[in-house]
């Protein structure tokens, strides 16, 4: 088994105090200068980080216990799909630029991706198929 799995819990390590420090910066230094509906998608890129960030601890604690590739493919969805998702909605509201929008849901979609091969990997794992 490789030690690949203490990446993820880096990784989300990492994610997560990045989505700390993006939230505090959103509450006390954008909150006067964007428009509500801009904070609000500001906060929502926070939260998704956030939940993203949870997710690759967890998927490392889960890989630490199993070697499947599959579960590679769930990590490297999550953070890629949390950098996309977050980090365009970051951009958008930073720079104004909207159509920095067409891009986020490409994010999404790696994000489901990951929870799909996550459900898979564990379905696999409670009929001993790992």
């Amino acid at each position: 088994m490789t030690m690949l799995w203490t990446t993820w819990i880096a990784m989300g390590a990492l994610l997560g105090m990045t989505g700390v420090a993006a939230g505090a910066f959103g509450a006390h230094a954008l909150k006067t200068r964007v428009e509500p509906e801009m904070l609000a998608v500001f906060e929502t890129a926070a939260r998704y980080q956030m939940y993203h960030a949870v997710a690759l601890v967890g998927l490392g604690l889960f890989a630490s216990r199993i070697d499947q590739s599959m579960l590679q493919v769930s990590g490297y969805s999550f953070l890629a799909g949390t950098l996309v998702f977050s980090g365009t909605l970051y951009a958008l509201v930073l720079t104004g630029n909207r159509s920095l929008g067409a891009i986020t849901p490409v994010g999404g979609a790696l994000l489901i991706f990951g929870w799909l091969m996550l459900a898979v990997v564990a379905m696999r794992a409670s009929y001993g198929q790992v």
